[in-house]
């Protein structure tokens, strides 16, 4: 299961994100998401725990935990891909104006004739 860890406090490193997780069951990979300009954590990060149960375990037990003054926030992490598809399929972005135009109803009439 791929959980999301919310909260972080910016000094902690895959390593330590690793061994929190790992008392509660077996963890796959602990990463901790880095700012790609400065190099420093963006305070959160994913955990890959491949037993569902222990996943679950960690969850319940670790969403709320204080480190450093922060509370963590751990939950299921959502498929990324989910999120652009409902941005397509609403939204009516420039590319899919032709073709969906009558799923969107009015509103895209409306962005079409703009142009």
């Amino acid at each position: 299961m791929n959980i999301y860890a919310g909260n972080l406090p910016y000094s902690l490193n895959d390593e330590e994100l690793q061994a929190l997780f790992a008392e509660h069951g077996e963890v796959e990979k602990a990463t901790i998401m880095m700012d790609r300009e400065t190099g420093r954590s963006r305070g959160f990060g994913f955990v890959i725990m491949p037993e569902e149960s222990q996943a679950l375990a960690a969850i319940s037990a670790l969403n709320g935990f204080e480190i450093n003054g922060r509370a963590l926030r751990i939950n299921e992490a959502k498929p990324k891909e989910n999120k652009p598809r409902f941005e397509r399929s609403g939204g009516g972005g420039r590319s899919g104006g032709g073709r969906g135009g009558h799923r969107g109803g009015g509103g895209r009439r409306q962005y079409d004739d703009e142009y």
